[in-house]
């Protein structure tokens, strides 16, 4: 008999969250608190407390803490801190780095998307002020891309967000015309997904179909590059480039959610069975359907491991490795993915 992939279970989220924030890392289920937070992580939570549907009252919890150490990472103009130490110190100064992206990623999507009216309405005014500001980098503008459009779907004039991915659409890398290399960088990095997923959003956003196509085909390509077989074997955390051989390691979880979070995009645009494909194989990758042939998450807590090698797992159960896991099955929930 099949049955849908499994639900995500927050259980071990809650154990590495107190009352400041989620901790960065874990030694196996335990976490440590001497490596303090991250905004990247806290923009996670964000995303995943506030896009699950009916969420208990302990997920509104982590809700509220993420949305209050992100309104404590901002400046006034707009950039964002990224680390906290264990007491509440902010060890770095505002930028405009992934963690403005994320920031915004996860502030528009809580203002979409929470059903706690008090997230809703903080999270709007929290975009507004990081919306002032501009990134030259392309993973930062994309995450921030993202945040405006799922914004813009319950504020249609809202300026801010609006300016923003009119910005962004202004900056997309135009096609390089190379039909066996296409990818607008030299070599995969991490995150790549986001970059067409961005895309796709935008475009539709904006109602440039063009923009909207564009990204369906970058990630058209990219599933092609990471898929093998009909199973993910995703880019390696020292990246990948033309030629490069294939499996290759160490393998991260935020790929495949990437991948997942992309394809999901995709999916409410294009009817291309392919999407749901891959967000099936992203799924199934935490289930051992992976080149390792291991899994990738505890069923019993909801824990993420760390990272695929070559010779096994790394079960360290840290917060990023985490939150994918919860990611990648929140979408294959939504979409009703056959557990294969």
């Amino acid at each position: 008999m099949t049955a849908i992939a499994p639900a995500p279970l927050f259980d071990h989220l809650r154990r590495l969250t107190n009352s400041r924030g989620t901790f960065e890392h874990a030694c196996f289920a335990e976490p440590r608190p001497e490596h303090g937070f991250c905004t990247d992580d806290m923009a996670r939570v964000l995303v995943v407390t506030t896009r699950e549907p009916d969420p208990e009252r302990t997920l509104n919890g982590l809700a509220g803490t993420a949305l209050r150490f992100l309104d404590e990472a901002q400046a006034l103009t707009g950039p964002c801190r990224n680390r906290m130490d264990s007491v509440g110190r902010w060890l770095d100064e505002p930028d405009v780095l992934d963690a403005w992206g994320r920031c915004l990623w996860a502030l528009g999507t809580a203002a979409a998307q929470s059903g706690v009216a008090h997230v809703r309405r903080s999270a709007v005014m929290q975009f507004d002020r990081g919306a002032q500001a501009r990134s030259v980098w392309p993973r930062a503008m994309a995450f921030a891309a993202l945040g405006a459009a799922e914004l813009l779907t319950v504020q249609p004039d809202n300026r801010a967000a609006r300016l923003l991915i009119i910005d962004y659409s202004a900056g997309v890398a135009m096609p390089n015309g190379d039909l066996a290399w296409p990818w607008p960088e030299p070599r995969l990095t991490y995150a790549n997904a986001v970059l067409p997923e961005a895309m796709i959003a935008a475009g539709v956003t904006l109602e440039d179909a063009s923009l909207q196509q564009r990204g369906l085909d970058l990630l058209g390509w990219l599933l092609d590059n990471e898929l093998t077989n009909g199973r993910f074997s995703v880019t390696p955390v020292g990246g990948s480039g033309p030629g490069d051989p294939r499996p290759a390691f160490d393998q991260q979880p935020i790929e495949v959610s990437s991948l997942a979070d992309a394809c999901a995009r995709a999916a409410t645009v294009d009817k291309g069975v392919v999407w749901l494909d891959g967000i099936r194989a992203a799924a199934a990758w935490f289930q051992g359907d992976n080149d390792a042939g291991q899994l990738m998450w505890d069923p019993e807590t909801g824990a993420g491991f760390d990272g695929l090698h070559a010779d096994g797992v790394n079960r360290n159960q840290g917060a990023e490795s985490t939150l994918a896991v919860l990611s990648t099955l929140q979408q294959a929930q939504r979409f009703s993915i056959v557990s294969q």
